[in-house]
């Protein structure tokens, strides 16, 4: 097996010093003479031009790359040479380095001052040879710099006026960009009103206008829940959160955009009027930030030469692995901002910053098989078995290979030598194969053409998607994988009952629809060995609490595929118990006048009305409501989530208006938990008068703080 790591330099050496290697290219082509450039290189360069801007479209429009983040650099790069050698071929290039994000779904706005990209380096020598011409440009060596995560996420431009936000817009081509004020305002912790005096009482002024630059992202516990969710109802992973938080901000319905917990972070700024309010360094601006009441960067590093610099890098690199959020690299920035208007800017980025992208941690080894997992829906999910290696501090043995499609259109062979890199620091994926090193006895793999669990005649998934599905209700593989989903905590929450036990209970016969699971008695439990004598009480007491959970858990807990939590949440927002969803007439009438089909996304009310259809679905919904699952005690089906369902909160300081006692009644009726101690478990610390320490711990950890005004927001589902 081959391992690369950025940080020690020992990589491929493909991958050592990028520049280097493409000036090697370019010198050991022919000789040609000025002003005739050669045929190839045209061609090359129009190629270039063609992949970047298919690639430009994934990424920036569509939120779905096909190519890693280095892959797209490296082309960026060798064009950036070819270009830089050849000008007569780059004229008329405009602003293409810096992409265009506007999707066409929303009206654009200009920017005030022009929002740039930053100029990326990979290596040491890159990084230092930076430092080297600032120092230069500046004539002086004692230059200050900043060192900061780079989060991963989508740029964006959020207008603050007299203190109130007013507008949000996504960088688009450096110009204007997509207004997605309407999204932005989603966001929990990201305030309305900046705040004039900081927590301990010293003035901090407000500008007229401030454009204030920052990243949209989704944090790794949002992006696991998402894609259990998605896993869940039968849709297409997300690959990593980057692409999750691109295509939420990218949602016309604010609705679907206020389902997911999207964050912010602010690390910079644009327009700024009057300039004598504008911070005088980029400490003081993360600082103000803060002291302003916005999420910023923490842990800034302040280093004073170019050792120090990367010494500050890496240990950015170091750190990563423990973050929340999703960082691919560091971000440099002279910290003096009279020293940063000195340096200036080119059309696309700024001469006193520079990004360094951590390359992404991967390694070779051999595919031995490919294992078609069968989930709850049918669909069948190819993962690789692989030779186990270490990779990202853990030991990977399997990858994913997302569907049938990329099977073929990879050509992946058993017994090739593969390379696997972790997807967004997450989930290990196979981005390449070692041609070089492939048997000449292989063949091209076969896809299967019955399940694996039970035989069925496999078939494409009806949607269009590159999927293959086993069609029998009653596969075993799918039975368990319903069950499964229906007692987990996102569903149901039988704690007890997890999918070894399921296992069991399924091959002893005891289940095999929801409603048998409450049919269950402590023989059954005792002779399946799913519970001993001490914990089989304990069990059943948990089915039968079970029955008391809200009507949108136990929609969402039978599997409905395109039904997730979301639409969950709505159909029991409108319905009054598992009858009226038995009561489905198809997609046209909907739920007669309780829930029109138009209420619910086109995919989700052609997965109701194929579900529905089906009679021994609909007895298993009415077997349910027969147990009076779904309603409470008075008979009525609780109405969907609480406002503030599964939300922790912290109260600290006087509250103008409400003791503490009537915050925490307030909270906890709208489904909330207040605890006494700030975590990395808390959603909001709400702030008072007199607040002291738990305020600084909850910024330590960043999380979101909130006044009384803000706790009333969102009791009021703002």
């Amino acid at each position: 097996m081959r391992r690369k790591n950025v940080m020690n330099g020992s990589v491929p050496i493909a991958r050592v010093a990028p520049a280097i290697w493409l000036l090697i290219v370019a010198l050991s082509l022919p000789f040609r003479a000025a002003g005739d450039p050669p045929g190839e290189i045209a061609e090359r360069i129009d190629a270039l031009r063609a992949q970047i801007a298919h690639h430009d479209e994934l990424y920036f429009k569509k939120a779905a790359p096909e190519i890693s983040d280095y892959a797209y650099d490296q082309l960026k790069r060798e064009l950036a040479v070819l270009e830089r050698d050849h000008p007569e071929l780059a004229a008329g290039r405009g602003d293409a380095a810096i992409g265009d994000d506007r999707s066409g779904r929303f009206a654009t706005y200009p920017h005030r001052q022009r929002m740039l990209s930053l100029a990326k380096s990979y290596t040491e020598t890159e990084l230092r040879a930076f430092a080297a011409r600032v120092s230069r440009q500046l004539s002086r060596k004692d230059v200050a710099y900043v060192v900061e995560p780079k989060f991963d996420g989508l740029a964006i431009s959020v207008t603050y006026q007299n203190g109130r936000l007013t507008r949000a817009v996504t960088r688009g081509n450096g110009d204007e960009g997509d207004d997605v004020t309407a999204n932005v305002m989603t966001i929990r912790g990201l305030p309305r009103q900046l705040r004039s005096t900081s927590p301990e009482g010293g003035s901090n002024p407000i500008p007229d206008l401030i454009e204030l630059r920052g990243e949209i992202y989704v944090g790794y516990a949002e992006f696991n829940r998402i894609n259990r969710e998605r896993e869940a109802s039968g849709a297409t992973l997300f690959a990593n959160p980057r692409n999750l938080a691109a295509g939420t901000l990218q949602q016309v319905d604010p609705a679907v955009t206020a389902a997911r917990r999207l964050e912010i972070v602010f690390y910079g700024h644009g327009a700024c009027e009057p300039a004598l309010t504008c911070p005088g360094s980029q400490l003081d601006l993360l600082r103000r930030l803060r002291a302003w009441g916005l999420p910023t960067v923490g842990n800034p590093r302040r280093v004073t030469d170019a050792d120090g610099m990367w010494q500050a890098v890496r240990e950015v690199g170091q750190e990563r692995g423990h973050y929340a959020f999703p960082t691919d690299g560091a971000v440099v920035k002279v910290d003096d901002a009279a020293a940063q208007r000195e340096l200036g800017e080119t059309r696309n980025a700024p001469l006193w910053a520079m990004a360094f992208k951590f390359a992404p941690d991967e390694v070779e080894t051999r595919l031995r098989a490919i294992d078609w997992q069968v989930g709850r829906t049918g669909v069948l999910t190819p993962v690789a078995e692989l030779d186990p290696v270490q990779l990202g501090g853990s030991t990977v043995s399997r990858a994913s290979l997302h569907n049938a499609r990329e099977v073929v259109r990879r050509d992946v062979r058993l017994g090739d030598y593969v390379m696997v890199e972790k997807a967004g620091e997450i989930v290990p994926a196979i981005t390449g194969i070692d041609l070089k090193r492939r048997s000449p006895a292989s063949t091209r793999y076969v896809l299967p053409t019955t399940c694996p669990e039970c035989g069925t005649a496999l078939r494409p998934l009806a949607d269009g998607t590159a999927s293959l599905l086993c069609a029998n209700q009653d596969c075993p593989a799918q039975v368990r994988r319903r069950l499964a989903h229906f007692v987990s905590a996102d569903a149901m929450n039988i704690s007890g009952l997890g999918a070894a036990s399921i296992d069991k209970l399924v091959k002893a016969g005891l289940v095999r629809t929801p409603a048998d699971l409450f049919h269950l008695r402590r023989s059954g439990l005792l002779q399946s060995g799913v519970a001993s004598e001490t914990t089989a009480d304990h069990v059943l007491k948990e089915i039968e609490h079970s029955k008391r959970a809200e009507l949108w858990r136990v929609i969402y807990g039978l599997g409905i595929p395109r039904v997730g939590a979301t639409t969950a949440h709505v159909l029991a927002l409108r319905l009054n118990s598992l009858e009226d969803l038995a009561r489905w007439e198809g997609r046209q009438r909907g739920f007669g006048t309780a829930v029109p089909a138009a209420d619910l996304a086109p995919d989700a009310v052609a997965a109701l009305d194929e579900y529905l259809r089906s009679p021994s679905h609909r007895a298993q919904v009415l077997a349910l409501a027969e147990l009076g699952i779904g309603r409470t005690e008075s008979g009525r089906a609780t109405a969907g989530p609480r406002k503030l369902a599964g939300k922790v909160f912290v109260l600290t300081g006087a509250l103008p208006h409400f003791t503490r006692s009537e915050a925490t009644e307030k909270i906890e009726q709208a489904g909330g938990r207040v605890a006494t101690a700030v975590s990395r478990q808390t959603d909001y610390v709400v702030f008072g008068d007199g607040s002291g320490s738990k305020l600084d711990a909850a910024r330590k950890i960043g999380v979101a703080e909130i006044d009384e005004a803000g706790l009333l927001r969102l009791l009021a589902g703002e």
